[in-house]
C-alpha cells in the first residue's frame, strides 16, 4: 500500500559534544557533520528503508541544501514529484549530541512554513492512491488539518505525530486513526503528566475521548503504550546502548506506518516500530541512523 508522508525536510547542522551547553556556555565540541533531516523526511526515509512505497510531500529552497536532500531522497527510493521547491532557505536544524545519547535542536524552518492547503489541494490523485497518509507538526497546522480533511474524504488512514509538541484545534481529533505523542507531547495536549502505564492510559483516555481511534504514546526506555477504547497495553521495547537519540521517534513513526502497509495488526506494528527505533538509536545522525529492513531481520537473536 502506499503511504504518503507530509511535512518538513531539513538539512541537520550536527555537533557532538560531551554535554549540552547551559545558557551563555560555551564548550569545546568533537565531531561535526551534517546530515538529511526534518520529521516528515526521516519518516518518509524510514517507511521507504523498511519496505514500503512512499511519495513525500514537502517544500524545500532553491539552494543546495534542498538539492543535496533531494537526492539523499531519490537514493532511498522516494517518490518526490510532489516536493515544492522556494527561494526561501531549505529548513536547518542545528543539533548538539551529548556522550549519553541525548540530544539538544534548535531549527529554523525556512521553506518548511510554505507547504499550504493549497499545495494539498492539488494532490487529487496522489491522495486517491494512497492507502496511508502520516504527517507531523513542522509544517503549517493549515496544511495538517487540510490533510487530514482530505485523507478522511479519500478514505486513508491518517495519522498525526503531534510533534515537537503544540495545542491542536478541537475538529482535528476526530480525523485522526492513530495518534502518536511521545511523553512530553502527551502532557501538553492532555495536562497529564505521563510517567509510567497509569498517567499513560489517563492521557490516552483524554485523547480518545476528543475523536481520535487510536492512541500511542511512546514512553522511551519502558516502550510505548497503546489505546482503542477497549484495548490498553503497554508494549515493551528493547534495551540498547544509546549512542544518539535523534530521529528514534520518527523511525518509530515511519516503522508503525511501514508494518500497517504491509498489513500488520496495530499492536504487531508497535512491536516491529519498538524495534527498528531501538536499532536507530544505536548509530548517529537523524537518517544516517535509520535502520533498513534487513538490519532488523538480522537482528532478531540480539535485539
Amino acid at each position: 500500500m502506499t503511504i504518503m508522508v507530509i511535512g518538513s525536510a531539513n538539512m541537520d547542522l550536527i555537533i557532538q559534544v560531551e554535554h549540552i551547553p547551559s545558557p551563555g556556555e560555551t564548550i569545546l565540541g568533537g565531531q561535526f557533520l551534517t546530515a538529511s533531516g526534518g520529521k516528515g523526511a526521516n519518516q518518509a526515509v524510514a517507511s521507504a528503508r523498511l519496505g514500503s512505497d512512499v511519495c513525500f510531500v514537502s517544500c524545500v529552497g532553491e539552494d543546495s541544501f534542498g538539492e543535496t536532500l533531494i537526492n539523499n531522497y531519490r537514493k532511498d527510493n522516494i517518490n518526490i514529484k510532489h516536493i515544492k521547491r522556494s527561494s526561501e532557505p531549505s529548513g536547518v536544524a542545528m543539533i548538539y549530541v551529548a556522550q549519553n545519547g541525548e540530544n539538544s535542536i534548535a531549527v529554523a524552518p525556512g521553506a518548511n512554513t510554505l507547504l499550504t492547503p493549497q499545495d494539498l489541494d492539488k494532490l487529487t490523485t496522489q491522495f486517491a492512491h494512497s492507502q496511508i497518509v502520516l504527517t507531523q507538526l513542522e509544517t503549517p497546522l493549515e496544511t495538517i488539518m487540510r490533510a487530514g480533511e482530505l485523507a478522511k474524504s479519500n478514505q486513508c488512514l491518517f495519522v498525526l505525530n503531534p510533534a515537537p509538541a503544540q495545542s491542536l484545534p478541537d475538529t482535528l481529533y476526530p480525523l485522526i486513526d492513530i495518534i502518536t505523542p511521545n511523553e512530553t507531547e502527551a502532557a501538553l495536549l492532555t495536562g497529564i503528566e505521563v510517567k509510567d502505564e497509569s498517567s499513560a492510559l489517563m492521557a490516552a483516555k483524554v485523547l480518545f475521548n476528543r475523536g481520535v481511534s487510536n492512541v500511542i504514546i511512546t514512553m522511551g526506555a519502558q516502550g510505548a503504550f497503546f489505546y482503542d477504547g477497549n484495548t490498553a497495553k503497554l508494549i515493551p521495547t528493547h534495551k540498547v546502548a544509546a549512542i544518539d537519540t535523534t530521529a528514534a521517534g520518527d523511525t518509530f513513526n515511519g516503522a508503525l506506518v511501514s508494518a500497517l502497509a504491509q498489513n500488520n495488526t496495530l499492536l504487531e506494528a508497535i512491536a516491529f516500530a519498538n524495534k527498528a527505533a531501538a536499532l536507530s538509536v544505536t548509530k548517529l545522525g537523524a537518517q544516517s541512523s535509520i535502520p533498513y529492513l534487513d538490519e532488523i531481520t538480522h537482528s532478531t537473536s540480539h535485539i
